[in-house]
């Protein structure tokens, strides 16, 4: 299929939320995962989600066996979500850093809840679910942010923690690698 551009911050299509993949629009779906995943792994992230390419529909693509970008994290299996849905399990959060591939070159320092209860539908319209902790829910929460506008930078609470990351980590053996 096709590597897509990722669109930036301040694209129409990040600032609002995504619509559910109606029934008749299932047939498109194929097409659209398999540039999700060309995307993905030409842009070497963690996670997209189709508002990211410019789609406004509620699909998520995300895992890893092992990210530079994220060298001590553990390997979250490759999961598709459409029309997923999450909840926290509890009130504790933990905050750490995140990128984007919409926000180029940033980080920041992110509150998310610890322990996260998800599902939705993959491409064979099985319906997945998961209990997930870690950095394992926080990739989900990012990505499933991108499903209702919502950018990480607005979840920042201590914008001292938030910049280039060249200017956060002016060490390059310290320095995480990429978005």
């Amino acid at each position: 299929m096709a590597v897509r551009p990722i669109v930036r911050m301040g694209h129409p299509a990040l600032c609002s939320p995504a619509v559910s993949v109606a029934e008749e629009e299932w047939p498109c779906l194929p097409e659209l995962v398999q540039d999700l995943e060309d995307t993905l792994l030409k842009a070497e992230g963690v996670g997209l989600a189709a508002p990211q390419i410019g789609v406004g529909w509620r699909v998520v693509l995300f895992g890893f066996e092992a990210s530079a970008r994220y060298p001590d994290a553990a390997p979250i299996p490759r999961t598709l979500l459409i029309n997923p849905v999450w909840r926290p399990l509890g009130d504790d959060q933990e905050e750490g850093w995140e990128g984007c591939l919409s926000v180029p070159g940033m980080r920041g320092w992110v509150p998310r809840a610890q322990h996260l209860y998800y599902a939705g539908w993959n491409l064979q319209r099985e319906w997945i679910e998961r209990t997930v902790s870690g950095f394992h829910a926080r990739v989900v929460q990012h990505e499933c942010d991108h499903l209702d506008g919502i950018l990480y930078p607005s979840r920042i609470r201590d914008f001292s923690r938030f910049g280039f990351i060249e200017e956060l980590f002016p060490d390059p053996e310290l320095r995480p690698v990429g978005d």
